[in-house]
């Protein structure tokens, strides 16, 4: 056998074994793809079946009436869900008045100022168990500390709750979301002799909105569905909104009760309000990407030194 001869073999030798290492890499490449796409199914199908339920059980109870009336003769299937409507756009807003500021702010101070102190690690380990607490705990403590107090049941208890269960998400996320943005963004405002508060606020948050936004976005969702904390503070009653001191309906409060009453149109109409809270939900999170997003994208902050 000549030189050449067992190069050439050798040659061979190594092209089959690249060739079967590529093809067991091509193998394992669609193994993990088709897990991957198995696992998504497997967390979308369920949710998708949800949704459609309440889609096909719930577009039928959607008219006018139902939109803008009060509560009516369930029996009869009169009225509709306003007062629940507005007394979840009401609740939800004041409780993120009071949340989204608290949270990004507390989030901000622990990823940019207090880091990895003593005092930040106790924080983050508070807000861990704020985030797995139950929320029928922050209702009764709700129900304890302002119902009382107030000596009614009332949409400020409400709001105060769901802002409870609201901070500790928003901190996360926030959080977690402004240590993905490289320190050359923040040395790049230090460098030009910008304040740490400004390079904190106009440029690192900015260069994390998106991430910010997605945790609010979900605290909104979480608290919009939340129905124990409020069975504990507001109630609920039948009647619009009639001042901070008093009762308001709710939409998971309104669901909650329809389903309990054993008659067709009840079970329609909690279909009906169920199908809303989504819409109003769904709406709220794109409303607030279109309008944040647009806003802070459409050119960069002019900051004065």
């Amino acid at each position: 056998m000549t030189i050449m001869q067992s190069r050439q073999e050798r040659k061979k030798m190594i092209q089959d074994a690249v060739v079967r290492t590529n093809a067991r890499r091509k193998l394992m490449d669609k193994l993990f793809t088709a897990i991957t796409v198995a696992c998504v199914a497997a967390a979308m199908i369920p949710l998708g079946s949800i949704l459609v339920e309440v889609v096909k059980n719930g577009v039928g109870a959607i008219t006018v009436e139902f939109l803008t009336q009060p509560q009516g003769s369930i029996i009869a299937g009169d009225g509709g869900i306003a007062p629940a409507i507005q007394g979840t756009l009401l609740v939800v807003a004041l409780a993120s008045l009071i949340g989204i500021p608290v949270g990004v702010l507390a989030g901000i101070y622990l990823s940019e100022y207090a880091q990895d102190s003593k005092f930040a690690r106790s924080v983050r380990f508070f807000n861990n168990v704020m985030t797995g607490l139950p929320s029928i705990v922050i209702g009764i403590v709700g129900y304890i500390v302002l119902v009382l107090t107030i000596g009614s049941f009332n949409i400020t208890a409400g709001a105060v709750a769901l802002s409870i269960i609201m901070i500790p998400i928003v901190v996360g996320v926030t959080e977690e979301t402004l240590k993905l943005v490289p320190n050359s963004v923040r040395e790049a405002g230090h460098s030009l002799g910008i304040p740490k508060w400004k390079v904190t606020i106009f440029i690192t948050l900015m260069a994390a909105k998106s991430g910010v936004l997605t945790g609010i976005v979900l605290a909104i969702a979480r608290i919009a569905g939340e129905t124990a904390p409020l069975i504990m503070t507001i109630l609920g009653t039948s009647l619009f909104f009639q001042g901070f001191a008093g009762p308001v309906d709710a939409l998971p409060l309104r669901i909650w009760r329809l389903a309990s009453l054993p008659y067709e149109h009840a079970h329609s109409f909690g279909w009906g309000a169920a199908l809303i809270l989504i819409l109003i939900v769904l709406s709220l999170s794109i409303v607030l990407r279109f309008v944040v997003l647009r806003r802070t994208g459409a050119k960069a902050p002019t900051l004065k030194v």
